[in-house]
C-alpha cells in the first residue's frame, strides 16, 4: 500500500566512485558531511560544514548515534559516494519534531550526504582484540582513547581534540552498561540501540 512505501527511506545515488569499496556496514566508523533540508519547503536546517569548525562528522553506523533514517540511508555506502535521501518522520523525529534543530512535528527530511571514510568500527572482534592491548578481555578508557588516536592519525586529517573526547564519552555512555569504567567483550558486541 501507499502508506507502507512512505515509511521507507528513499535513496538516490548522486555519485558513485569507480572503485567503490569498502562498503559501509553496521558497526563501521564513518566520516561524512551532510546537509539536512525540510521536504516541506526545502529550507536547510543542518549543515555539517558550518558546525564543529567544518569538520566532517564521525559516528558509528547502525547503533543509534544518528536518527534511524540516516542509519538506514548510509548502509552499503563507499568512500567518495554521494547520496540524496528522503527520510519519513517515523524514521526521523516523528510527531515530536526537534525544536532545537528547528524541525517541526511530522517532518519528512531530505539529506545530502557525502561519505569520506569507512573504518572498521569499534565493534568488530578484530578491533576489540586490537584495542585490548593488555588482553584482559575488557577495554579501559585509556585503551579506547589510544585506539581512537591511532584511527584518527591514520587518515591524517587535523581534528579538534574535543571530537576525540566526545566520541570516547559517547562510546562509554552507550556501552559501559554496568558503569564499572570498562567495556567488557559482552557489552562491546551487543547492539542495544536498535529500538531508538
Amino acid at each position: 500500500g501507499g502508506a507502507a512505501a512512505a515509511e521507507e527511506v528513499q535513496i538516490e545515488v548522486l555519485h558513485l566512485p569507480e572503485a567503490c569499496s569498502p562498503k559501509s556496514k553496521k558497526g563501521d566508523l564513518l566520516n561524512a558531511h551532510y546537509d539536512g533540508f525540510l521536504a516541506s519547503d526545502g529550507s536547510k536546517f543542518y549543515c555539517s560544514r558550518t558546525q564543529n569548525e567544518g569538520h566532517p562528522k564521525w559516528f558509528v553506523l547502525g547503533v543509534g548515534q544518528v536518527i534511524k533514517g540516516l542509519d538506514i540511508a548510509m548502509m552499503n555506502m563507499c568512500p567518495g559516494e554521494k547520496r540524496k535521501v528522503i527520510i519519513p518522520p517515523s524514521l526521523a523525529y516523528g510527531q515530536q519534531g526537534y525544536a532545537q534543530g528547528k524541525i517541526p512535528p511530522n517532518a519528512t527530511l531530505i539529506f545530502e550526504i557525502e561519505l569520506y571514510a569507512v573504518n572498521k568500527g569499534p565493534r568488530s572482534v578484530e578491533a576489540f582484540n586490537q584495542i585490548d592491548k593488555d588482553g584482559d578481555k575488557k577495554l579501559s578508557e585509556l585503551e579506547i582513547s589510544q585506539y581512537l588516536k591511532e584511527e584518527f592519525a591514520r587518515d591524517g586529517k587535523k581534528r579538534h581534540p574535543s571530537a576525540h573526547d566526545e566520541i570516547l564519552a559517547d562510546i562509554f555512555k552507550k556501552n559501559d552498561h554496568d558503569r564499572d569504567g570498562f567495556i567488557s567483550a559482552k557489552e562491546y558486541n551487543v547492539y542495544q540501540h536498535d529500538e531508538l
